[in-house]
């Protein structure tokens, strides 16, 4: 669009509605407000400014002079600026307006004036034509506002950025196969090469191209599926049962075969055959036990469960009468199942039945990483058995993960820390108990 062809002084410069400040091309135009038109810089555009009627999402136009009006070769921002040279130094000083001008010669300015502005019978028409033609593209060149949702921005080298492939938001690329370029950087193609050498180069270059098609195809798989907001991808995940989860983790590698809306409908088909399958398994249940209706399936359902609970005592009875006849078997017995009923992992070993006996614990002296350790850390990592340096690194992580996520869950601790299960719960437990980190 072109100022040229709006009403008033062609070369006043409209402010902002935002900042006031005055216009410099490019700038955004709404669609959708006015007269008098609604102007905005691109500052303002991109923090989306509201005012009164105004809102961030209309339809806009951007407003530039970057295209040519009467000649191919000059723009309508310099049509602009050569009548307004003429206003200041007067017509005939062509050496003044090209000064003024900067991007054209003395010789190129008057005879570009002499030919369009005086000599040109037509000018008038052309500009009619010029107006006729914006007013009848004016909805048709109106952009749509699309919102777009934030890219996430993991910090660098956490494991939410390997998992996402060393993801750059700001550059909205990957940190996948970087020195590709490597090979290429010390190869000229001269003359004197010999015809080994130059298909020795050759050969290279399609090495370097088929690495540049294997970067692209990893960026549309992820792309395509989604995959650049994990978290978002992790929490479609959970609405399935577990052990459809763990289909769905096994069947993502033919994600890279299948497009996203096959690949969802693969998964999908695989959760109801898993639905349909415990359904027959219920029913052939009830069948095997006589029942014909539903009326008796719930009364049956009632029962099993009284049963399996009234089960449970029993195991726990015959447990507590292992350890009768030793009174110190007995109340570390009681104090492990307090600690299970406050949600905390045992820290007092039960004497094993089996005749063996559990690993002593865990001597640091000696060991990097112990004058870092306060006590309780210390006596930690001797009953977990752990070294110091791999414990404060475990630590760092879950820290750091839950000043990130505002808090963490025993889930998320077990997915940063790959080691045995029942050690992370009794490092997560202490990390809470200390006040390093808080339950999400």
């Amino acid at each position: 669009r072109s100022p040229l062809l709006s009403p008033g002084d062609p070369f006043d410069k409209p402010p902002c509605r935002g900042c006031s400040s005055y216009l410099t091309e490019p700038y955004v135009k709404c669609a959708e407000c006015g007269p008098p038109p609604f102007l905005l810089c691109l500052q303002c555009f991109t923090r989306g400014f509201e005012y009164k009627k105004h809102q961030s999402d209309h339809t806009y136009e951007i407003m530039t002079s970057d295209f040519p009006v009467l000649d191919p070769n000059w723009t309508a921002q310099e049509e602009m600026s050569l009548l307004e040279a003429v206003m200041d130094c007067g017509f005939g000083n062509w050496q003044d307006v090209a000064n003024q001008m900067c991007t054209k010669s003395k010789e190129e300015c008057e005879k570009h004036y002499m030919k369009h502005f005086i000599n040109n019978p037509l000018f008038a028409s052309t500009l009619l034509k010029l107006k006729q033609a914006e007013e009848a593209q004016h909805h048709e060149t109106a952009i749509p506002f699309h919102s777009a949702d934030d890219p996430p921005r993991p910090t660098f080298d956490s494991l939410l950025s390997r998992d996402m492939a060393g993801y750059m938001p700001a550059r909205a690329d990957f940190e996948f196969d970087n020195y590709a370029e490597w090979d290429l950087r010390d190869i000229d193609f001269v003359e004197d090469d010999s015809d080994i050498l130059h298909a020795l180069k050759i050969a290279v270059v399609d090495i370097y191209h088929s690495r540049l098609k294997e970067r692209q195809r990893r960026k549309k798989i992820i792309r395509d599926h989604g995959l650049i907001n994990l978290r978002k991808f992790q929490i479609l995940e959970r609405r399935y049962p577990k052990e459809v989860q763990e289909l769905y983790e096994t069947m993502r590698r033919f994600a890279r075969i299948l497009g996203p809306l096959e690949h969802d409908k693969f998964i999908e088909s695989h959760a109801l055959e898993f639905e349909l399958r415990r359904e027959i398994k219920r029913l052939q249940e009830y069948r095997a036990a006589g029942i014909t209706n539903f009326c008796s399936a719930r009364t049956y359902e009632h029962l099993k469960k009284s049963r399996d609970e009234e089960r449970l005592k029993r195991t726990m009875l015959s447990e507590v009468l292992q350890y009768i006849q030793d009174s110190s078997a007995c109340q570390q017995w009681l104090s492990r199942q307090a600690d299970i009923d406050s949600g905390l992992t045992p820290t007092v070993p039960v004497p094993s039945t089996t005749g063996k006996r559990s690993a002593p614990p865990l001597n640091l002296t000696g060991l990097p990483g112990t004058e870092k350790l306060n006590e309780k850390e210390k006596e930690l990592c001797q009953m977990v058995r752990l070294v110091p340096g791999a414990y404060l690194e475990y630590k760092a992580a879950l820290v750091n993960e839950c000043n990130k996520q505002g808090g963490l869950r025993l889930a998320q601790a077990r997915a940063l820390i790959k080691i045995d299960v029942n050690k992370t719960r009794k490092i997560y437990d202490f990390l809470i108990r200390e006040g390093y980190i808080t339950k999400a």
